[in-house]
């Protein structure tokens, strides 16, 4: 089994380059609080918060992937230079429209680095209403 990565909160690290590690490889995910049941949801996963990510032919982010629990609801493939290879100033964002059920999702997005293997996000809890 792979190792995970996790976020650390960037404000308790003290070097500068940690935290650019720590930040660059960590995707963050952006949703509304609540969702309708049956209804397209968006959930955009962006890599890094403050610090983009590499965009190397050796060296860049591979999947993202989302995850509700425990089961995959959806996953992007990105190929090496398709933000501009290394003078890139953006971050790799995807969004997945998904058709939430039941009574709350609990979202965890992981993403792989070709370098530096699996990061996983903070879990984010989303209310479904009917």
């Amino acid at each position: 089994m792979p190792k995970i990565n996790k976020y650390v909160d960037i404000d308790t690290v003290e070097r500068e380059a940690r935290k650019d590690y720590i930040d660059r490889h960590s995707p963050f995910i952006h949703c509304a609080p609540t969702a309708k049941e049956g209804e397209p949801f968006p959930v955009t996963v962006k890599m890094g918060n403050e610090y983009p990510h590499p965009d190397d032919f050796d060296h860049y982010i591979r999947n993202v992937e989302l995850y509700n629990g425990e089961t995959l609801l959806a996953k992007a493939e990105f190929v090496a230079g398709m933000l501009g290879g290394q003078d890139h100033k953006g971050h790799a964002t995807v969004t997945f429209n998904i058709l939430p059920k039941g009574k709350k999702l609990d979202l965890v997005a992981q993403s792989y680095c070709t370098k530096h293997g699996v990061w996983e996000s903070t879990p984010v809890t989303v209310d479904i209403v009917a």
